[in-house]
Parts: C-alpha cells; structure tokens; sequence
C-alpha cells in the first residue's frame, strides 16, 4: 500500500494534466483522475513493466474517459434541453436520494464530500481541516463518492 501512495503522489499532478487536455474541464479532469488512481489500485499487480508506469496510468486514464463519455456525456446534454417540469422533479428527486445517502454516511467521508461537493473546498483546505494530507482528502471523497454512488444503484 505504501509503494501505491508514491505512486499516487509521484504521477497524480501529470495524470491530472493529461485529462485535463482531453476534458478541458478541471473537475471532470480531477474526478476521473480519482478514478483512474482507483482503478490502478485494483490492477496494480496486472502491470507487467512493459512501458513505463506513466503511460500505463494515462492508458487507463484515457480509457476511463472514454467511458464516461460514453455513459454521460449525452444524456446530460439531452437533459439540458429539456424545459419539461417533468425533468426538473426528476433532478429535484434525484438531488433528495444523494442527500439521504449522504446523511446515512459515516464520518469522516460524510464530512468529506461534503466540504468538498457543498463547501466547495479545495483537497488541500479539507487535509489542513482534519489535520491530515491532502491525498488523504482526495482518497476519502473518491470512497464516498463511490459508496452513494452504490446505494443510488
């Protein structure tokens, strides 16, 4: 676990930077980013060293793009053009199930997701917050945003 915390601080700012030229969007670029780290984790040891480990990272970083666009990309857009009040109680609904989710979360990623989604804190401010770095940040969102993305399934 330790070697995957090096690797996290050693590539997350270039990973970062190379998602943030195909998105050209810096949260969407951080989020995936959080994921591509994630799923690197969970192939850490499938990586056979057959090119360096930063291309490795954005190969799954691209990828992990390209699936998202696939998944939201058009409904969002499709949504965005829709005035119908069906579609606002829709989101309205929606927003209320995450907010349940999030009340039933335990601390700290409760708190986390929190000042990060509501606060709009920086990783780095929410780190300095709990006393802890600001990777410990980053990775406590990431876990809360895949548990209530778990629970809304």
């Amino acid at each position: 676990m330790e070697d995957y915390q090096a690797i996290y601080t050693q590539y997350f700012e270039d990973v970062y930077k190379y998602l943030l030229t195909l998105c050209r969007d810096p949260v969407l670029a951080e989020e995936i980013t959080q994921e591509t780290f994630f799923k690197a984790l969970k192939a850490l040891d499938s990586f056979r060293g057959q090119c360096r480990l930063y291309v490795w990272l954005c190969q799954i970083a691209k990828n992990t793009y390209f699936t998202y666009l696939k998944k939201h990309r058009e409904p969002e857009n499709q949504a965005l053009r829709t005035d119908s009040p069906e579609e606002g109680l829709l989101q309205k609904e929606s927003a209320f199930a995450i907010h349940q989710i999030l009340h039933t979360l335990p601390e700290p990623y409760k708190e986390v997701f929190s000042l990060r989604v509501l606060g709009e804190l920086s990783f780095r401010q929410i780190g300095t917050l709990f006393g802890k770095t600001e990777n410990w940040a980053r990775v406590t969102y990431h876990r809360a945003r895949l548990k209530i993305k778990e629970e809304l399934q």
